[in-house]
């Protein structure tokens, strides 16, 4: 007994994604069928990497192939493909629900996209090919089945708000997607897409490269039926050679790889011949897709051997950090029959994988001097997530160091290469100087600052997250060594300038030894020392680390992921400048007994735990402390 039509509603926000993509949000709309052919050739590439494993799979693969079929009368276009198929519950899976996280934030900003430009950059980031269907159609019908199985399912949507499905007993092997299209309109970019001639012209422009035969009928004489013709070349783009190859079909390649609406930044070959060879085409986006920080996001470039198809994702061919990387290699020396698993312990993989993160570098660091604009754009959308690599891949951390930029003081506006810094810093210094914060005003404005300012100081502003954990694993830059202004003891001055103050220094000790000790031994809750300080000017006090600890923000990210810590004491540097510091030294000296002090001392530690933009143990206490001084004033 076979199983009645149901009819079944799009998750809310494939609900929301085919309103969008019926109401035109792109003035191009010929890319839909590129988005189809891509698809149909993927069902091929999957049917055939199958078939080599299971060779009682019981397809045909005699004659695979895509074929475009067109009805002028019934106004309809068929992509179809006899490549794996999909099951019912695959259907369900992959065309009523978008799986995705992030997708709710992704619709919202597509509704917020004022211009057409906007919207398909977002579109690009998020990979929905199908629903492009719905640009150019008003009724989609999809029938398949998948390989090795006897029976199909119809799937039929107008894109509202529901879709049917159904089982089909005579569907054959593959994927049918048929298009009712919509009238034609040349005024809203809407073609005639039963055209034999403009259907050719799209494949030309965007699938050409394909290497499956996209097959159509040709022109025929009255009372003669159409011979059927292959329209595309199907020559494989990293075969050939570069100079054969235009930048226009490098970009309709890379998006076909990438599913990405956007030409890409940057495109990058690689041939290696010898003990072993493979070819390379590889991709530096022009934006980061809106998964490149979720943990559920894939990533890797696609593996071919001898031409063949092996898979999506091979993440064992680009690092992590390089997650955003698209392309293709291809491995003359491989099994076909080659796992994820065995591709981890493989010498030619790791080989290869070396090379390849060798190259992107490289094309990045040359980026930097020959390009700046197109530098800057992959710095902004990728150098977060190429810090990460400062962590694991010590073989090629200095190459990371060498192309990455960071705020600084120098510029406000531009970021600073290390190179740059180094070249920048004054005559005796050591160090290359960084703070670590959340944000640029909050580190301008802290304490710590001071002193670097007022000696002309340059000091990084580093705001990423990933900034607070490779800053401890990284030792230095060409010989540099980084140091944060925010830890340990400063000691900005000239051997010269500590001759002349040390009598000064020496006695300023000498003078507040009693204030610091007696600070200890109040504040020793809360802080591991009490000391004067080299690094403030106007600030009466500023708390800092000791040279090894976690930073108080690196601190807060492990409890935060659950990781148990001791409490972490710091230090509090006083300003003996500073007219709070000295008043309540000689309060002190005078009334040594009187028990305001403390709070007044309490009160010194909150400010400088606040300036730096910590948080209060007690803060309702601290609030009490303060407004009773200040109440005592008026």
């Amino acid at each position: 007994m076979t199983t009645p039509i149901e009819t079944l509603e799009f998750q809310s926000e494939a609900r929301q994604l085919l309103q969008l993509m019926i109401h035109s949000i792109y003035s191009n709309k010929d890319t839909f069928l590129r988005e189809l052919v891509s698809n149909a050739s993927d069902a091929l590439d999957k049917l055939r990497l199958e078939s080599y494993r299971d060779k009682e799979l019981g397809a045909d693969t005699s004659d695979l192939h895509i074929a475009l079929e067109t009805d002028a009368a019934g106004r309809t276009l068929t992509v179809r493909d006899n490549g794996i198929g999909m099951t019912r519950d695959e259907v369900v899976a992959l065309i009523g629900t978008i799986a995705k996280s992030g997708t709710a934030d992704f619709l919202s900003k597509l509704k917020e996209a004022k211009d057409s430009a906007a919207s398909q950059d977002l579109i690009g980031q998020f990979g929905v090919g199908f629903y492009a269907s719905f640009m150019v159609a008003d009724k989609v019908t999809l029938v398949t089945r998948k390989a090795g199985t006897t029976e199909g399912v119809r799937w039929e949507s107008s894109g509202e708000g529901t879709y049917t499905i159904e089982p089909v007993e005579d569907a054959p092997q593959g994927t049918a997607v048929t298009l009712h299209l919509k009238p034609e309109d040349a005024e809203d970019h809407l073609y005639d897409y039963t055209s034999p001639a403009k259907i050719r012209e799209i494949v030309k422009k965007y699938s050409d490269f394909i290497t499956w035969p996209i097959r159509m009928a040709g022109e025929a004489a009255e009372g003669e039926e159409p011979k059927v013709e292959t329209v595309n070349s199907m020559k494989a783009l990293w075969a050939r050679s570069s100079s054969e190859v235009t930048e226009a079909e490098y970009h309709e390649f890379y998006k076909h790889v990438s599913h990405d609406w956007q030409d890409p930044l940057e495109t990058i070959r690689l041939q290696a011949e010898g003990t072993f060879e493979y070819q390379a085409l590889l991709f530096l986006p022009s934006q980061a897709p809106m998964d490149l920080f979720l943990r559920e996001r894939k990533r890797g470039v696609q593996l071919y051997v001898k031409r063949v198809f092996i898979m999506d994702d091979c993440e064992s061919l680009v690092p992590e950090y390089l997650r955003f990387v698209k392309g293709v290699v291809d491995a003359q020396d491989l099994s076909l029959n080659v796992s994820r698993e065995i591709l981890q312990q493989d010498r030619q993989i790791q080989l290869i994988r070396r090379r390849l993160v060798k190259k992107v570098l490289s094309t990045v660091k040359t980026m930097m001097t020959a390009d700046a604009e197109k530098y800057a754009t992959f710095w902004r959308e990728f150098g977060r997530a190429v810090k990460e690599g400062l962590l694991d891949d010590f073989e090629n951390r200095e190459a990371i160091l060498e192309i990455s930029s960071f705020a600084s003081t120098h510029d406000a506006e531009k970021p600073t290469s290390l190179r740059d810094y180094v070249e920048r810093m004054k005559d005796g210094q050591e160090h290359i100087y960084f703070m670590t914060g959340e944000s640029r005003s909050a580190i301008e404005n802290s304490p710590h600052m001071e002193a670097f300012r007022a000696k002309g100081y340059e000091v990084l502003v580093l705001t990423d997250p990933i900034d607070e954990m490779w800053v401890d694993a990284v030792p230095g830059f060409d010989g540099k060594q980084f140091q944060s202004i925010a830890k340990g003891q400063v000691d900005l001055e000239s051997d010269e300038d500590k001759k002349a103050t040390e009598v000064a220094r020496e006695q300023q000790n000498k003078d507040f030894e009693g204030l610091l000790s007696w600070m200890g031994t109040a504040l020793g809750e809360d802080v591991k020392e009490v000391r004067l300080s080299s690094r403030l000017t106007t600030s009466p006090a500023c708390i800092v680390g000791d040279t090894h600890d976690l930073s108080p923000t690196l601190e807060k990210m492990y409890r935060a992921m659950g990781q148990e810590l001791p409490p972490i004491k710091r230090i509090l540097e006083l300003n003996p400048e500073h007219g709070l510091v000295t008043g309540l030294r000689e309060a002190h000296t005078a009334r040594p007994e009187d028990e305001g002090l403390a709070e007044t001392a309490e009160l010194l530690y909150g400010m400088a735990l606040l300036a730096e933009g910590g948080e209060l143990g007690d803060p309702a206490r601290f609030i009490k402390l303060l407004a009773s001084r200040l109440e005592k004033t008026l």
